[in-house]
């Protein structure tokens, strides 16, 4: 018999897979889109929330006031892929951003990093 268990194995077959799904979603460089191409329409961002949009994070935490992010956690660099209500959550080590990019919990402790957006009439659009 060798010195490792079928368990160990069957654990081993397991882990791989999930570790390397992150180390992906870890490694994805982001690409921000190109100077005043649209985003989204603002209506389309709720009030006192966001979504997030490519490789940006769109908030609204206030009535007219948008906010855009580069979507990565500043603790690891994994792509942030939703807003749960006035939270922003990163999916891989339970970091949470308020709207304004402020760590909320961590382990991450630098704010998300501002991505450049204004509005045109009914629309986001980046630069």
């Amino acid at each position: 018999m060798s010195g490792i268990s079928r368990r160990t194995v069957l654990i081993g077959a397991a882990v791989v897979p999930v570790a390397a799904c992150r180390t992906e979603q870890k490694t994805r460089a982001a690409k921000l889109p190109a100077t005043g191409q649209v985003l989204a329409a603002t209506a389309d961002i709720p009030v006192g929330s966001g979504k997030v949009v490519g490789d940006v994070v769109l908030t609204q935490p206030q009535a007219g006031v948008f906010d855009g992010f580069i979507a990565r956690c500043t603790h690891a660099g994994c792509v942030l892929t939703s807003v749960d209500g006035n939270t922003i959550v990163c999916p891989c080590h339970g970091s949470k951003f308020d709207l304004d990019g402020a760590v909320a919990r961590g382990p991450a402790t630098q704010p998300l990093v501002k991505a450049p957006i204004s509005v045109n009439g009914g629309s986001i659009v980046a630069g």
